[in-house]
């Protein structure tokens, strides 16, 4: 049923280096890709050749011709292999299948409960994925699977560890129990740094040092720095939530009060706050619906939430330098407010040089943010220079 870059013993062919030049999706020579790589153009053209056999590369035409025959163009061929790419949050799964460039072909999104527990989610999962498979797919093969959770996740293993939001999935084998159905790679990441990997390609493209915030029913960053996105030595860099949060100027807080990021900002924790106010709210969501309401009291709950989020962020900021950071989840997505609080903290707290070009922003990346994170996150995997210099030679036998 499905076809993937499979580990073979490692070729010397040097393909993979060439086809990251094309990565880009821009045409070219291999007079060109000679030059810009310093081969002889005889290796060069062993190389494409190979690519193209491979179905890797695709012929793009003929360039202009300074005399004689024109010569031919070859580029990315994004349609050489799919990723079915999973967005698993507590109450949503959305499963897509895009092609090799991240283009989302087509989506589903259901209503869960994370709580259901691995098997049956992931079987839910599979059965969506096979049907937009069968409705997609036009004989192209799969070549992985990505998935994002809301938790944290050891992601050598793609097993999720103590994830607080998810019973009954700590240390569940995901890879395992999907390949029992799909035999491909999968890659399995907390579902911020899917996220954040969505908002660069989304609306960031050529920016390398970002962060995305999430501010849901819990608060966690996704860190690219240098272009590459930072998991940490165990996966679990950006877990801003479990900080404790720093008594700013101005603070209503008691003395002594060493609450983390999570406790005082979170969706959860400001629906704690509202309902001991006597408003009715129970979640994240009813906090967003009161603070659209015009309700005061959500209004500055969720400014200070921003404050509370800004005075983590500002030592963030000094330490990282990030160019833009981008606030998401359903908090964020209430209006200005809680942007408003970040800004007025991380601008006043962190030194002027780091924060003399920094833009803070609302996501822009919409819905599909996330599988489309996930489908770059195996995308890289499986296009890696390695990876497809052995795709080269198992194809060549």
């Amino acid at each position: 049923m499905v076809d993937a870059l499979r580990p073979v013993p490692a070729s010397s062919s040097g393909a993979g280096e060439i086809f990251q030049i094309l990565r880009d999706g821009d045409a070219r020579t291999k007079a060109e890709l000679a030059a810009l790589t310093g081969l002889a153009r005889s290796t060069v053209a062993l190389r494409v050749d190979a690519l193209l056999a491979a179905d890797l590369l695709r012929p793009a035409g003929e360039a202009a011709s300074t005399g004689g025959r024109p010569p031919a163009r070859v580029a990315f061929n994004p349609r050489a292999g799919l990723v079915l790419a999973v967005d698993l949050g507590a109450t949503h799964a959305t499963v897509a299948v895009a092609d090799l460039a991240g283009v989302i072909l087509d989506a589903r999104t259901r209503t869960i409960d994370i709580g259901d527990g691995p098997e049956t989610l992931l079987d839910t999962i599979l059965a969506d994925g096979a049907e937009l498979l069968g409705s997609t797919a036009d004989g192209l093969p799969l070549v992985g699977v990505g998935i994002g959770v809301p938790g944290p996740v050891e992601h050598s293993t793609g097993r999720p560890t103590n994830p607080p939001i998810m019973p009954g999935w700590d240390r569940f084998d995901i890879p395992a129990y999907v390949q029992k159905t799909l035999d491909v790679p999968v890659l399995v990441d907390n579902d911020v740094n899917i996220l954040a990997l969505g908002e660069q390609a989304t609306s960031w493209p050529h920016v390398d040092d970002l962060i995305f915030v999430k501010v849901s029913t819990g608060i966690g960053a996704g860190i690219i720095a240098g272009g590459q996105l930072q998991r940490g030595a165990q996966g679990s860099a950006g877990d801003m939530g479990h900080v404790q949060v720093p008594t700013g100027a101005g603070s209503t807080r008691e003395p002594g009060d060493d609450r983390d990021l999570e406790a005082l900002a979170s969706g959860s924790a400001l629906a704690i706050a509202l309902r001991d106010e006597g408003l009715d709210a129970h979640s994240a969501s009813d906090v967003v619906e009161l603070v659209r309401a015009g309700n005061a009291a959500a209004i500055e709950a969720t400014r200070q939430a921003g404050r509370d989020v800004g005075e983590v962020l500002a030592t963030v900021v000094n330490l990282l330098n990030p160019s833009i950071i981008v606030l998401g989840g359903s908090i964020a997505r209430a209006g200005e407010h809680l942007l408003a609080g970040v800004r007025e903290v991380v601008y006043r707290r962190s030194i002027p040089l780091a924060t003399q070009h920094l833009a803070i922003v609302q996501s822009q990346a919409g819905d599909r943010a996330a599988v489309l994170g996930a489908a770059i996150m195996v995308a890289r995997e499986v296009l890696s220079p390695a990876s497809v210099d052995r795709y080269v030679a198992a194809k060549a036998r």
